[in-house]
């Protein structure tokens, strides 16, 4: 494979995380500080992190996520998935919010239905930036996008048009995700069935993640569709997925939107091949019973029951919260009022209002930052010695320097993505990858955890001064 292309597989746009899920706060050499807890994400491309960590707060935990990601078109598709996430049980039911939360989180193509869904959360997106623009207030008491310049909240309110109106001649995913695939392969594209075999059973399998099916990668390395939950035709373009990339042709600047992400590792990374429940890790002779859509299902709906365990309407917000921590059973916290059907597509998609109809979770914030604001934070009072755990993807891990120490808090958790399932690798740059990571962060003041049993995250804390 050519320098060229070392990473095209991984793409240039972190659509999702290359590791599962992690309680950002559940670190044994973390002390938790009273009052508020402070987690700052850099470039996760998900939400899973906070969605997992969401599980781990007692009732009497406050957390407050700082985000930044690399460009507003993640920042756009993560308060969509994070719109899905917090959406009611009277507005759609948990296991019919998990299956269009995949739908959406990794296919390249959905169904109509769900295509609504997506245009309808974008319309009122939209209308809540743009609220924000002018009254610089919050549309959501747990969605914060008034530290974004204006520039950036316009921005985002034209990726969200685009969204709810997309181009009527639209670029067909199909052929935009095969033009990656032949990219990517080069010679190899017409023996392409052995390279996705190889690159399942020879690396994501070796790595841990035997529990991906064949079947399912395979299909999702030719079309890019990762979960079918429910019969129907995957044919519409998934919006979200799609973002613009400036190329140079011919000495001028041509902007091409096209499918600029993740075409080798999988979508199921994020939630699907990790579980504490072990019948989902059953195997059959020598074959896994389920599959890593099967687990990705269980987590997901798992942390949604945690949600809506923790949180209430807007709209009834007088209904006082448990007392209690989440749970990670996919059973026990389900009650007849949250199991009910699916209402109708007309409740659903009503016309977009000012404000979010969208559960409250109790104690919880979430704010966006600007692209370019990791180096400045130092610089601003508010954020020094603030965050209590710090994450960081292996995209972004260039961004990081010794800076670090003054906003990170005493005995402060820093975990940092490695480079284990970026597929496009070898060996030996993964454990240079994974030796650079560890030489920034004692350079910014941390030290490895004992516990570095892990391939996929680094494991840091703050040394005491």
């Amino acid at each position: 494979m050519s320098a060229g292309r070392t990473v095209e597989g991984a793409g240039c746009v972190t659509w999702w995380g290359f590791g599962p899920a992690r309680d950002l706060l559940n670190s044994e050499s973390m002390v938790k500080s009273d009052g508020e807890l402070n987690v700052l994400l850099v470039g996760s491309g998900d939400p899973r992190h906070i969605l997992k960590t969401i599980t781990g707060l007692t009732h009497s935990d406050t957390l407050h996520v700082w985000v930044i990601e690399n460009s507003m078109e993640v920042v756009a598709r993560q308060l969509l998935l994070l719109y899905l996430s917090l959406q009611t049980p009277e507005n759609m039911s948990l296991h019919k919010k998990t299956e269009v939360f995949l739908e959406v989180f990794g296919n390249s193509e959905i169904r109509k239905e769900t295509e609504e869904t997506l245009k309808h959360a974008a319309a009122q997106l939209s209308l809540s930036i743009t609220n924000t623009l002018s009254s610089n207030s919050h549309a959501h008491p747990c969605l914060d996008t008034s530290l974004l310049k204006f520039k950036e909240r316009d921005e985002l309110v034209r990726i969200f048009k685009l969204w709810e109106r997309p181009p009527s001649v639209p670029a067909s995913v199909r052929k935009v995700w095969d033009a990656r695939v032949r990219q990517h392969l080069g010679t190899r594209y017409d023996s392409r069935q052995g390279c996705f075999d190889w690159d399942l059973s020879m690396k994501l399998h070796q790595r841990g993640c035997g529990v991906i099916s064949k079947h399912q990668y395979v299909k999702w390395r030719e079309s890019g569709v990762a979960f079918e939950m429910r019969e129907g035709l995957y044919q519409t373009a998934n919006q979200s997925l799609l973002s613009t990339r400036v190329f140079n042709h011919r000495g001028d600047q041509v902007a091409v939107r096209g499918y600029w992400g993740d075409i080798v590792s999988s979508p199921y990374l994020s939630f699907g091949i990790e579980t504490e429940n072990k019948d989902l890790l059953k195997k059959h002779n020598n074959q896994h019973v389920k599959t890593a859509q099967d687990i990705s299902e269980v987590n997901v709906l798992a942390l949604f029951e945690c949600l809506a365990t923790r949180g209430s309407s807007l709209l009834n917000e007088d209904v006082p919260n448990p007392p209690s921590s989440c749970g990670q059973s996919t059973d026990s916290l389900i009650t007849e009022e949250i199991i009910q059907n699916d209402p109708p597509s007309s409740q659903t998609h009503s016309e977009p209002t000012q404000a979010l109809d969208l559960l409250n979770v109790s104690g919880v914030k979430v704010s966006f930052l600007s692209p370019d604001s990791l180096n400045k934070l130092p610089l601003k009072n508010k954020y020094r010695k603030l965050f209590n755990s710090i994450f960081c993807s292996a995209s972004m891990v260039h961004q990081l320097d010794s800076s670090l120490r003054e906003i990170a808090a005493p005995d402060a958790a820093l975990l940092i993505e490695l480079a284990n399932f970026l597929l496009d690798l070898s060996k030996e740059q993964v454990s240079g990858f994974a030796a650079r990571v560890k030489e920034i962060a004692e350079e910014s003041g941390f030290t490895a955890t004992h516990d570095q049993s892990s391939d996929t995250y680094a494991v840091f804390t703050r040394k005491n001064d």
